[in-house]
């Protein structure tokens, strides 16, 4: 596997002189995905949790829908220049009978970690049909818990303390219990690591649940949330126009801005409870 962090040497420049120390920082490096050993995507990612990666992106590109759709998922050998095992190729082996993803799904070159979307084969292909619809979910949750969120977050974000450069998705039940975190260089990896957990949990359809990401809601974020049937994307930062029209398309409630004590919902207020406090 991988290393998570990596330690460089860093020019410290400050107000009061400057200093030459060893920083560390988020790892970055590709994960090609294979599906029955034909190669389907190279992503950017941090290491680590790459099972739950490559099942988490073949659950929101709707390539799986259960967990029971995968047979295998082994690392193949994929040499580096020490002749050492990288583990950066992942082939996952499908059920039988269930269909090769269709060739919309394939990237023409590589995903990056700032977009889980670039780069589609087809550009008519980026809106997918959630099998786990969230729309008629009935749950409800209090601003004061969901104000508490971000902290929660953030305190289970053991890479960030060391690197301050990865993103965050974490998985809360409604009553503000967490269940799985996952952090990333791309949001996009890190949510699907969670979805990948989720789903290897058999907790897919998210019934219930909240997804809270550490940055903006973004198109993509919101699709992804969809497709594993979460009712509820809250975010730190704000969300883009198409985000909320898709969070609105699918019976979605979406929250951004979500700091302090405030935030502002875009969509599904119905779910959102007003403490007395607030």
């Amino acid at each position: 596997m991988g290393r998570v962090t990596v330690r460089r040497p860093v020019l410290r420049i400050a107000s009061n002189g400057h200093r030459s120390r060893p920083d560390a920082l988020a790892a970055e490096e590709p994960l090609e995905i294979r599906v029955n050993g034909k190669p389907l995507t190279v992503t950017m990612r941090t290491p680590g949790h790459d099972v739950e990666l490559a099942h988490g992106f073949l659950l929101t590109e709707s390539v799986i829908g259960d967990a029971e759709e995968l047979a295998t998922a082994r690392y193949c050998d994929s040499p580096g220049p020490d002749g050492r095992n990288t583990y950066n190729v992942l082939d996952v082996a499908l059920a039988p009978g269930v269909p090769m993803p269709d060739a919309s799904v394939e990237r023409n070159f590589y995903t990056t970690s700032s977009c889980g979307v670039c780069g589609k084969a087809a550009l008519d292909s980026v809106k997918l049909r959630t099998r786990h619809s969230p729309a008629a979910d009935p749950v409800r949750i209090r601003t004061d818990t969901l104000i508490g969120l971000p902290d929660a977050l953030r305190s289970a974000q053991r890479v960030f303390d060391s690197t301050g450069g990865l993103h965050a998705a974490g998985l809360f039940t409604s009553d503000g219990r967490l269940l799985a975190v996952r952090e990333d260089v791309g949001r996009h990896n890190a949510v699907d690591k969670v979805m990948g957990w989720a789903l290897m949990q058999r907790r897919v359809p998210l019934s219930g649940c909240v997804l809270v990401v550490s940055g903006r809601a973004s198109f993509e974020l919101v699709q992804k949330a969809a497709m594993a049937g979460a009712p509820l994307l809250a975010a730190v930062s704000a969300p883009s126009s198409l985000a909320v029209e898709l969070a609105e398309e699918q019976g979605m409630t979406l929250i951004g801005f979500l700091r302090g004590s405030s935030m502002n919902v875009y969509t599904g207020a119905e779910r959102v409870t007003i403490a007395e406090s607030a």
